[in-house]
């Protein structure tokens, strides 16, 4: 079976302790960060009438936010 390569590249910003947290836990599975990265986001569950608002520019996808104005 032939496995089916990406299409588009991200580049993600961790702090130290993310990264820590990352390494270490492919350490211990013994699992690439790729894979835990695509899992988690796989396991991502979101309405999509709350994110019909996606902006995409330059094959950049931002959904949501962290912070919400009052």
């Amino acid at each position: 079976m032939k496995k089916k390569w990406a299409v588009k590249r991200l580049t993600v910003n961790l702090t130290t302790e993310e990264m820590k947290k990352l390494e270490q836990y492919c350490t211990l599975t013994g699992r690439p960060a790729t894979d835990v990265i695509r899992e988690l986001l796989r396991s991502l569950e979101f309405d999509n009438a709350e994110n019909s608002g996606m902006v995409t520019a330059n094959s950049t996808i931002t959904v949501g936010s962290c912070s919400k104005s009052q």
